[in-house]
């Protein structure tokens, strides 16, 4: 093709995959000489990128960060056993519902004490297992004291995602009370039914076990598990957009379904997971940090409410979490509290929705963006040293 029928805009989405394509082959290698995770330091190339002016404004460079979101979500939904979180241990069911309590109450506290928005109860106690799943590849699928994190973040988000959809439906400009009573009668009806086809799917599959070897063979040349799952995560987003639903809860609930009834494909989240972190989780994550403007560091009143936010959620937690104490240990517990530390996505989505309906200042929005990618990056870090530290 002649280089003048190339339009502008394909240029610029021909540097960002480019780009794309540099940080997917340096990242790991900058992430080992920073002795970071690789998440976070794909998170600091793509806001350094930015920085230089080399990201232009690309709707398909965000359409694919949003789906590379949406499979981290179905990922970490199969780290999800339905079976296990149904029948979870009656104590482990008890602490992480006061767990979570313990997280609202005290964030109402704050907020009365502090006099700040009254958002900041939804804000500070916001709970994402995205980047959970990231921990299992490091730390493995037997470590203890990760598993109970999971099991703990996933009822905590279901509460995050619960009350984001409801505040979004009343904080949208021209979405009057039947909207926003439609859009919570959805979720009902999804969260429903979603328990409902658990139910049946596992009466279905006790009475004929075949059908789960013929919708995914253990000897398959034509990779049918693959494209079942795909499927099924295409299902789901298109579900969740139509009856205008988080689509991050669909993904999740659709990875844990996968995990559930399917567990004899020992090799499938080995096979999902290596296309998700080897090509799409990165862009999603070099796309957060080109987000970011690498000048508002110098702000001291943005980067001291950012230190302010930052080191308030994670005491916050790390105070709550002591009800984990004797059941996990105390290097364990404070693991446990700095995991639940990176609530990225969902704080974003919720600082970009409070300022939208204008219930914060474009100060604070910078400085909740800038918390979000701090604790990301402080978590990370810390949890690598503390889960390697050998006494």
């Amino acid at each position: 093709m002649h280089p003048s029928a190339i339009s502008p805009q394909t240029l610029v989405d021909l540097k960002i995959l480019i780009i794309i394509a540099t940080c997917l082959l340096l990242s790991p290698h900058v992430a080992k000489l920073l002795r970071l995770p690789i998440s976070a330091t794909e998170i600091m190339l793509g806001a350094v990128i930015a920085s230089l002016g080399l990201i232009g404004e690309s709707e398909n460079f965000k359409l694919l960060a949003e789906i590379g979101f949406y499979y981290l979500m179905f990922i970490a939904g199969m780290e999800v056993n339905l079976h296990s979180f149904f029948n979870m241990d009656k104590n482990l069911a008890k602490n992480s519902l006061f767990y979570i309590a313990m997280l609202y109450l005290l964030s109402c506290l704050l907020v009365w004490l502090c006099k700040i928005p009254y958002i900041f109860v939804l804000i500070i106690p916001v709970m994402s297992v995205g980047l959970l799943s990231v921990l299992f590849k490091d730390l493995g699928k037997d470590c203890h004291w990760l598993n109970v994190s999971m099991t703990t973040a996933t009822l905590a988000e279901v509460v995050s995602i619960v009350l984001l959809t409801i505040v979004s439906s009343f904080l949208n400009e021209g979405v009057g009370a039947l909207e926003t009573a439609k859009s919570i009668l959805y979720l009902g009806i999804f969260l429903g039914l979603s328990i409902l086809g658990f139910k049946l799917l596992e009466v279905l599959f006790w009475w004929y076990p075949q059908f789960k070897a013929v919708l995914m063979p253990r000897e398959d040349k034509n990779e049918k598990d693959i494209r079942f799952c795909m499927a099924i995560f295409i299902f789901i987003t298109v579900i969740m957009v139509f009856s205008k639903l988080e689509v991050v809860l669909g993904a999740f609930i659709a990875g844990s379904f996968i995990a559930t009834f399917f567990d004899h494909k020992k090799d499938l989240e080995h096979k999902l997971s290596s296309f998700g972190y080897g090509f799409l989780i990165p862009i999603f994550f070099i796309h957060i940090g080109s987000t970011f403007n690498l000048a508002l560091l110098l702000n001291h009143q943005i980067l001291l409410q950012a230190l302010l936010l930052t080191a308030t959620m994670m005491s916050v937690r790390m105070l709550c979490a002591g009800v984990f104490l004797s059941k996990i240990g105390a290097k364990n517990t404070l693991l446990f509290a700095l995991s639940h530390s990176m609530p990225l996505t969902l704080l974003i989505a919720i600082a970009t929705l409070s300022y939208s309906a204008k219930l914060i200042t474009e100060n604070l929005y910078s400085a909740l963006i800038l918390t979000a990618l701090l604790e990301v990056i402080l978590a990370m870090s810390l949890i690598k040293f503390i889960a390697n530290y050998k006494k």
